[in-house]
């Protein structure tokens, strides 16, 4: 039997994105489901102890919920940032929809499955809202085993890319960790371990972590910081993928946003529509974006020992940024690189041996615990909770999460999903959709047909294509500034946001320009 409930809307997941639907839902009383004992998402989860953000606090903030302290030119910490997402859920008395140790385990459609997914309007009629419940989600909370069950008219799923569900290697037989001799663990794991834990984990041992980004490289230089003194071992990264990685937001003593985060710079990037006139601008003007690219690889290739250490990336710059993959380096991971304390091994494939890990060229390298920082499979994650015929839906053809808007899955009806695309800012990307998402359940404005809807996601994902080789990561740095404008129109907001016409040319959009009008 299903409980009752108050609540129209269910929102799964107590990270930035379900906090900010929850605080933009908050007239349907949402129930916002939480697995853990803890909001913060990945903050609280997937975070080392020297874990920092990777933007600048002013440009990773909620619109009405400024950081107290904006103007610090300091990366925050985690625990800053855990701070402050409490502090928001306590000013906006979020804490009241928030059912803490909740775990979903099981959703089911109550609808019309002959007519789902299969209508010329979302939702066969085009409303948000059914007008009766449509979804039925299992709940076990707490150390129970008894799954209780709630239905909705409308879910938001927050549950994340990243966390939870761990992407392993999978190795050809009798090369896996069974027959390795040390220890092996997934970042997700490391992450749960307390600062004596970690130390007495990796000092004096000789340590692989197979990896090369932003967890790999803060993993790596944790390792070296335990291994110091006469008795330290050195740290290993294995690399199959080289990405760019930058010291500071500052190129040549130019601030990085005036390349990608303003509208003259995002007007040099092919955008989703963009017509004839704009296409073919953007041809005569792709030496410049090219050149943009080189004129940063120029400054990171002179500022950082890539060459020294073959972490050069083959393809430009700009495929990183347009993938938002992108890491700010840590300080001294190059002054450990130096010392000796971090080496690197390139190898496109590798497996285990008894002592350690083989790389393709079959070197073989010694080892006493290998650190996977091989990222998660949020796709699976979602699969795992939702109900055929939609489970399949999940990913197109091309590997992308079909959304329009970054939200709507046009043959999911009743559904929205919030934190599944990436920006410079994931914060803003998940805030502006959480305000058009309310509006949206509020009738302000309705959706385009399923075909219209598919054509925009379409167009998008191929623009993704023609920029990068990683677009399955769905990323849309590029053209975020538009992809904003389209919304806000949607919403009935005024699509540029600046004063005037030199701050909307040059100055760098960030959340502070999307209050509530």
């Amino acid at each position: 039997m299903a409980k009752n409930i108050v609540s129209r809307v269910a929102i799964i997941g107590g990270g930035i994105s379900g906090l900010a639907a929850a605080k933009h839902l908050a007239s349907f009383d949402p129930v916002v489901f939480e697995a853990t004992n803890s909001i913060g998402g990945v903050w609280k989860h997937c975070s080392y102890r020297s874990t920092r953000l990777q933007t600048p606090r002013a440009d990773y903030e909620f619109s009405d919920y400024p950081w107290s302290d904006r103007t610090d030119p300091t990366f925050p910490t985690h625990t800053e940032i855990l701070d402050y997402l409490h502090g928001y859920a306590t000013h906006f008395g979020l804490w009241r929809f928030i059912r803490l140790q909740s775990r979903v385990v099981e959703i089911r459609f109550l609808g019309d499955r002959t007519q789902a997914g299969f209508t010329e309007l979302w939702g066969a009629d085009g409303c948000p809202l059914a007008g009766n419940p449509v979804w039925e989600i299992g709940v076990v909370t707490g150390q129970s085993e008894t799954v209780e069950r709630y239905k909705f008219e409308f879910v938001v799923m927050c549950i994340g890319k990243y966390g939870d569900l761990k992407y392993m290697p999978v190795f050809p037989h009798g090369k896996g960790p069974e027959i390795f001799r040390g220890d092996v663990m997934h970042s997700l794991d490391y992450c749960k371990l307390n600062e004596e834990a970690t130390n007495n984990l990796m000092r004096g041992k000789k340590v692989v972590v197979i990896g090369y980004k932003k967890s790999a490289i803060d993993l790596a230089v944790e390792c070296a910081e335990a291994n110091q003194g006469p008795d330290g071992q050195p740290c290993t990264m294995v690399i199959r993928t080289l990405h760019w990685t930058v010291p500071s937001y500052s190129i040549w003593g130019l601030p990085f946003f005036l390349f990608y985060a303003t509208r003259f710079s995002q007007f040099l990037h092919e955008r989703p529509h963009q017509g004839m006139l704009r296409s073919i601008l953007c041809r005569l003007l792709s030496p410049l974006r090219k050149g943009a690219s080189k004129f940063i690889e120029s400054y990171l290739t002179w500022k950082l020992p890539l060459q020294k250490y073959g972490l050069k990336p083959d393809h430009p710059f700009e495929e990183d940024y347009a993938s938002c993959q992108m890491a700010i380096l840590p300080e001294n991971f190059f002054k450990e690189a130096d010392k000796g304390m971090i080496s690197f091994k390139r190898s496109s494939k590798w497996w285990f041996w008894e002592r350690g890990i083989v790389l393709d060229d079959n070197t073989q390298l010694e080892a006493d615990v290998v650190f996977l920082a091989t990222g998660f499979d949020g796709k699976n994650k979602l699969r795992s909770v939702l109900p055929e015929p939609f489970r399949g839906l999940i990913v197109n053809s091309s590997g992308v999460m079909p959304l329009y808007r970054g939200t709507i899955h046009p043959l999911i009806p009743h559904m929205a999903f919030v934190g599944y695309i990436e920006s410079v800012s994931n914060l803003h990307t998940s805030e502006l959709r959480c305000k058009w998402l309310e509006r949206l359940l509020k009738e302000q404005f309705k959706l385009p047909s399923v075909e219209q809807m598919f054509r925009q996601i379409d167009e998008e994902t191929e623009v993704m294509k023609r920029t990068t080789r990683f677009y399955r990561r769905h990323c849309i740095s590029t053209y975020s500034i538009n992809h904003s404008d389209e919304i806000c129109k949607e919403m009935g907001w005024k699509p540029w946001r600046k004063g005037n016409w030199l701050s909307e040319a040059f100055s760098p959009y960030n959340n502070q320009d999307y209050k509530e009008e």
